[in-house]
């Protein structure tokens, strides 16, 4: 994902390409990607979806887990049987083998592994500049915080012998058709997540003038990267139909496909909370589905609070754009504090 002058890439072109992953068609998965640092911030935000697709991945072994009691090599046909399908990706694929793969006395390695995450810090950089922007990259902030939580070993060890949980906390209802749910759920939460990130990536390029190519980066995305799977193949497929697409959801392949995930998609959640079972990244995704079709949000109440308690004005839905101080009390005087721009 190199970015910077632009006159230097074709000399440099041949030799990236030359040694750069290739994709299922023979295609070099590297091409220039702007201005500037337009070649990290791409980079950086690959990596912030990695965090979230990792967690999504966690979040169903859990289930599938504590949940319903299913084993690691049950869940390695599983996953080996959705890596088949719209969730082929390596990272399905490495969990495939990472969910088979037995310790020297036979017994699950998996099983032995601290659950306390580590991380290098790009899908914190990610969260960050999604909060500098103005952006609402909510599965990948939420990814950040699950390994911090997790983090917190000792406290969650003491936290669990005190603080109680619902009184059923296993699944007891048709497996099959869960496990079906499970993988609308991760479908339709990953478009979310990819739509998240070119929004950020979107947003990022219009203040610096990077003209980035959304299109030539997804397919750059399709070999020699942590995230890389067929679905990659979709979001080109999207930005060619329209290289001036707003959100992958509206484009009629992604629209089609969250709406087909739907009741899955909200059967999982539902089914993980009501056993107690954490699921960040994949609530946070619907949450996220579910604001950006509303059209009117109770933002309107944030606005009045802000403004009873600190005069921060807001707008009314007849005149945007005008910032108004309402005195709710009848005390006090009509000066307004200043607004700014996130």
């Amino acid at each position: 994902m190199p970015g910077g002058n632009k006159e230097a890439w074709p000399h440099l072109k041949p030799i990236f390409q030359a040694i750069a992953a290739k994709a299922p068609d023979g295609a070099a998965c590297c091409d220039w990607v702007g201005e500037g640092g337009a070649g990290h911030f791409v980079k950086m935000v690959h990596n912030g979806i990695e965090y979230g697709d990792m967690q999504l991945i966690s979040e169903v072994y859990h289930v599938f887990r504590n949940g319903v009691g299913l084993t690691n090599d049950e869940q390695g046909d599983i996953f080996a049987q959705w890596n088949k399908g719209v969730l082929d990706s390596f990272l399905i694929e490495i969990s495939t083998d990472i969910l088979r793969y037995k310790d020297t006395d036979g017994e699950p390695l998996l099983e032995k592994i601290r659950d306390a995450a580590g991380q290098k810090g790009t899908g914190k950089w990610t969260a960050i500049a999604a909060l500098d922007y103005g952006m609402p990259v909510t599965l990948i902030g939420e990814a950040v915080f699950a390994r911090c939580l997790s983090s917190i070993k000792d406290e969650r060890v003491r936290a669990s012998k005190i603080l109680a949980g619902p009184s059923n906390s296993t699944y007891t209802g048709d497996k099959a058709q869960l496990i079906k749910a499970f993988e609308q759920a991760m479908y339709a939460s990953k478009i979310i997540s990819y739509a998240q990130g070119f929004m950020l990536m979107r947003e990022t390029s219009e203040q610096f003038k990077w003209n980035l190519n959304y299109g030539s980066i997804a397919l750059m995305w399709r070999g020699g990267c942590i995230i890389r799977s067929a679905f990659l193949g979709d979001i080109k497929s999207a930005f060619d139909n329209n290289k001036d697409l707003e959100s992958l959801l509206f484009d009629p392949f992604f629209q089609k496909a969250t709406a087909n995930a739907q009741a899955g998609w909200r059967n999982a959640i539902s089914t993980a909370t009501l056993i107690g079972i954490p699921v960040p990244a994949l609530s946070t995704a619907l949450s996220f589905y579910d604001g950006y079709r509303t059209a009117r949000l109770p933002a309107n109440m944030l606005q009045a609070q802000r403004d009873y308690f600190g005069a921060h004005t807001y707008e009314l839905e007849a005149t945007p754009g005008t910032y108004i101080h309402t005195n709710w009390t009848g005390r006090g005087g009509n000066v307004s504090a200043s607004n700014y721009d996130v």
